[in-house]
């Protein structure tokens, strides 16, 4: 797993646009990179919905958010529209980013072990540097502890 203060790692995905995004295009900015399990499922709707409810504070702080999952393109794009999402969902159907943040973990379900996507928050700065990171979260007032993190870089 990752550490705070350390730089994040780079990475090349498409998001639901088939734009590809790097986290070098969002020198500058903070950066809200959340991972979640997968789009239209219980949990990660209430967390992406959260988002979208704090995004115009989370803007205004100067920061940009950003979701990656392993869902395909066509996947985020249904889910952006199912919920009017106003920010970009990367996929990362091989899984490399999630790996590379530590976060494509394996998990148990009813005794049953799989890989799968730890729920985590990361806050980037405009350095690139880690500042904070968000274990295990729960989705359910996640966007609000974001943005008391986010005022405190202002």
């Amino acid at each position: 797993m990752l550490k705070e203060g350390k730089n994040a790692p780079d990475f090349k995905l498409l998001a639901n646009n088939r734009q590809s995004f790097t986290l070098k295009k969002f020198k500058g900015k903070n950066i809200v990179l959340f991972f979640y399990p997968k789009d239209n499922t219980p949990g990660c709707t209430v967390e992406a919905c959260g988002f979208r409810d704090s995004f115009k504070e989370i803007e205004k702080s100067g920061a940009v958010i950003l979701g990656i999952s392993p869902d395909s393109v066509k996947s985020h794009e249904n889910f952006i529209n199912k919920f009017k999402l106003p920010f970009p969902l990367l996929a990362d159907d091989e899984k490399q980013t999630c790996k590379d943040y530590g976060v494509w973990v394996e998990k148990s379900m009813y005794g049953k072990k799989y890989m799968g996507v730890a729920r985590t928050t990361f806050i980037i700065d405009k350095k690139g540097k880690i500042t904070k990171i968000f274990e295990k979260v729960k989705p359910q007032g996640h966007n609000a502890e974001v943005v008391e993190v986010l005022k405190e870089l202002q």
